[in-house]
């Protein structure tokens, strides 16, 4: 097992999810999980927006707005689209993973709903979705919420429990949200307490999704640290995340969203896909690296990239 700040693509494609784990942990929060949206205009034209956040050193990728029952990504050519997150691994040599969010019965979001998050039936959290894309070859699923949605806590955690019966090893499953996804009683430090922390824990989350310390309102470095330490304690892995579109801020601003990020000492860095619509902004996926992991690892991820 190496780290995955040091495997190649070789490696990531043999990796079975005990292992994509342990390589995780063994990183040392020096990771960054960037989102893209592939049915968005890709930045480079015929170049998808997920090979270009890898090449300014993206180590993994996440697809957002993915609707398993029509799977498309701009830039990737493939005549059988149902293939296409294999041959975007390939393209990319990254671990790649999708969002699915799940709704509970009887609950509507409490804002209006972008026409560009209004949700599918191929993008909604249901155990047949998810079968669907580990058939595909997807290594993880992020059960969250998109901008009203009216995706809860209660929600994810009762589709985790789901998906972990019925999945098992097959799959990592990563659970949280990174704003209110329309629920406003679910705002702020509501969004993630301890208590949905054990709660995920217990449904058969591998990873825990929480915000970025400085992304959401009261969501303190302090705050997000005693999360992470507690989640830690249940020998869960977590991940910070930027949903707010300050993935699209200046350079300062995502360097000190990192830093704090990095003492709260989370396992995974999350940057969102509202740089531009799409994915964040390239010049913060590479500002980010260097923030928690140097110049020398950075370049080294890119490289990796750029070699394929």
């Amino acid at each position: 097992m190496k780290r995955y700040l040091d495997c190649s693509a070789s490696d990531l494609l043999q990796m079975k999810k005990d292992d994509f784990l342990k390589s995780i942990s063994a990183s040392e929060g020096r990771l960054i999980v960037t989102e893209t949206i592939g049915v968005a205009q890709p930045m480079l034209g015929d170049i998808s927006n997920a090979e270009l956040a890898a090449s300014m050193g993206a180590d993994i990728i996440l697809l957002n707005v993915f609707d398993v029952n029509n799977p498309v990504i701009n830039g990737v050519e493939c005549e059988d689209k149902n293939e296409v997150i294999r041959e975007l691994k390939r393209l990319t040599g990254r671990k790649i993973g999708i969002n699915l969010e799940p709704l509970e019965q009887g609950v509507t979001s409490s804002v209006d709903t972008d026409k560009n998050w209004q949700l599918s039936s191929g993008r909604q959290g249901t155990l047949e979705n998810a079968k669907k894309a580990v058939d595909m070859g997807v290594d993880f699923i992020v059960l969250t919420g998109n901008p009203g949605i009216g995706v809860t806590n209660k929600a994810i955690a009762q589709t985790l429990k789901v998906y972990k019966e019925n999945l098992g090893d097959q799959v990592v499953l990563i659970a949280g949200k990174m704003h209110a996804a329309g629920i406003l009683t679910e705002a702020g430090e509501n969004i993630i307490t301890k208590s949905d922390v054990c709660e995920f824990a217990s449904a058969g989350a591998d990873i825990i999704l929480m915000p970025a310390p400085g992304t959401v309102p009261g969501i303190t470095t302090e705050y997000i640290r005693e999360l992470v330490v507690y989640a830690h304690s249940l020998k869960k892995l977590t991940m910070t995340a930027i949903g707010t579109s300050q993935e699209g801020s200046d350079t300062d601003t995502i360097k000190q969203i990192a830093l704090m990020c990095k003492m709260t000492g989370t396992d995974l860095h999350h940057l969102g896909d509202a740089g531009y619509f799409g994915m964040a902004l390239p010049e913060n996926i590479l500002e980010y690296g260097k923030v928690i992991r140097g110049v020398r690892h950075t370049y080294r991820r890119m490289a990796r990239s750029i070699n394929r």
